[in-house]
C-alpha cells in the first residue's frame, strides 16, 4: 500500500472510514502490461474531475503504480484509489487535494469458477462513476452469498437489468451478443470487447422474464475477464459456449498497454 508513492500514516488512511468519498479503478497487469490501461486512466481522470472538480494527472498516477509494482513481474492486480485524506463530513465542500492509494495483491493463478446470481432490486448513486460508495452493493452480494448464491444480478425499479455488484453482465442470444440497455458502470473490458467485436453489438432493455430466451450469460471485468454465469436465480444455462469460448479468446489477445 503507498499514498503519493510513500508508505501512508494511519491519519491519511482513517478518511476512507470516517469520509468515504472518491474513486476507484482496479486492473491486472501482466508483465508490466494492463488491456485497456488508457480506458482505465481516462476513467479515474473523469471521475476526479466529477468527484473533486480537478484534473487528475494520469502520468503521475502510472508513475505511482509502476513504483509500487516495483520489479514484480507476477500477474497482480492493482487498485488505484482516489481521496482526499483533508476532506471530512463537516468540509467536503472544500477545495480538494486528490491523492493516490495504489494497493496490489496476487493475481488467482486458476479461471474463476462460473457465477450463481441472485436477482435483487438496487440502483447504485452514480451508476456512472466507480466510486468508493460500496455499501449497497455489498450489502446485496453478502445477502446473495448468505442465501448460496455467488454474487448479486441489480434490477432498477422498472423491472429492467442493469449490473452484477462489480462486474458488467452480457447474454448470447441467436449467436450474438446482447448486454442489458440501462444506467450502469461501462467497465472497461465490457469497452473493450466491444471494440473487438466484428459485429455491432445489440444493446436492450431487459427484464428478468428475457433471461429464458438467452443461450448464455456471462461476466466482466478486469480481474477475471469473461467468465461464465450459471444462473440467475432459477434460470440456468451452459457454462460452455461457442461464442463464451471466442470472447474469452479475443479478450486474451487483446494487446496490453506498458504501464
Amino acid at each position: 500500500m503507498q499514498l503519493n508513492g510513500v508508505e501512508p500514516d494511519p491519519d491519511q488512511i482513517k478518511a476512507l472510514a470516517l469520509t468515504n468519498y472518491g474513486h476507484f479503478t482496479s486492473m491486472l497487469v501482466e508483465r508490466g502490461e494492463v488491456r485497456g490501461l488508457s480506458l482505465h486512466m481516462q476513467r479515474l481522470a473523469r471521475d476526479c474531475r466529477q468527484l473533486f472538480d480537478v484534473e487528475l494527472d494520469t502520468e503521475r498516477v502510472r508513475g505511482y503504480v509502476r513504483h509500487a509494482l516495483g520489479s514484480d513481474a507476477r500477474r497482480t492486480v492493482v487498485r488505484v484509489t482516489v481521496y482526499d485524506p483533508a476532506l471530512g463530513l463537516g468540509n467536503i465542500g472544500a477545495d480538494a487535494d486528490p491523492h493516490i492509494l495504489v494497493t496490489t495483491r496476487p493475481a488467482p493463478d486458476a479461471a474463476s469458477p462460473p457465477l450463481r446470481l441472485q436477482a435483487a432490486s438496487y440502483r447504485r448513486e452514480m451508476p456512472s462513476v466507480k466510486h468508493i460508495g460500496l455499501f449497497g452493493a455489498l450489502k446485496h452480494r453478502r445477502d446473495a452469498q448468505r442465501e448460496g448464491y455467488d454474487d448479486v444480478l441489480f434490477v432498477n425499479p422498472d423491472g429492467t437489468i442493469s449490473e452484477i455488484a462489480t462486474s458488467n453482465i452480457g447474454f448470447i442470444r441467436d449467436g450474438q451478443v446482447v448486454w442489458p440497455r440501462s444506467e450502469w458502470l461501462a467497465g472497461t473490458t465490457m469497452n473493450l470487447i466491444n471494440r473487438a467485436l466484428d459485429e455491432p453489438v445489440a444493446t436492450e432493455p431487459l427484464t428478468l422474464s428475457h433471461l429464458g430466451g438467452m443461450e448464455a450469460a456471462f461476466a466482466t471485468n478486469a480481474a477475471t475477464g469473461v467468465r461464465p454465469v450459471a444462473a440467475v436465480d432459477s434460470t440456468e444455462w451452459p457454462t460452455t459456449h461457442k461464442i463464451l469460448d471466442e470472447l474469452r479468446e479475443l479478450y486474451a489477445d487483446i494487446p496490453g498497454e506498458t504501464v
